[in-house]
C-alpha cells in the first residue's frame, strides 16, 4: 500500500513539474523591442542571401519556393 501511494506521488509530483516547464513560452510584450533590433535577423543582409539563392538555383537548373522562376543558364 505504500508503494502505490508513493508512486502515485512522484507521478503526480512528476506531472506537475512538467506542465510549469510550459508555462513560459512564447514571447512577452516587453522583449518583443529586443527580438525586432536588426542585428537579432536570421538574415544579416537579405540582398546577399537573394544572390545566393539565384546562383544556387539557376546552377542546380531547378527553382522553386523562392519567387523568381529560371532555367539552367543564370540569364533571368
Amino acid at each position: 500500500m505504500l508503494n502505490a501511494r508513493m508512486a502515485a506521488m512522484v507521478l503526480l509530483v512528476a506531472s506537475l513539474a512538467s506542465l510549469q516547464g510550459c508555462s513560459t513560452l512564447g514571447v512577452k510584450p516587453w522583449q518583443r523591442d529586443l527580438l525586432a533590433r536588426k542585428d537579432m535577423a536570421l538574415d544579416a543582409n537579405p540582398v546577399d542571401g537573394s544572390i545566393d539563392d539565384h546562383i544556387y538555383f539557376s546552377k542546380e537548373a531547378a527553382s522553386g519556393g523562392k519567387g523568381f522562376g529560371g532555367g539552367g543558364c543564370g540569364c533571368n
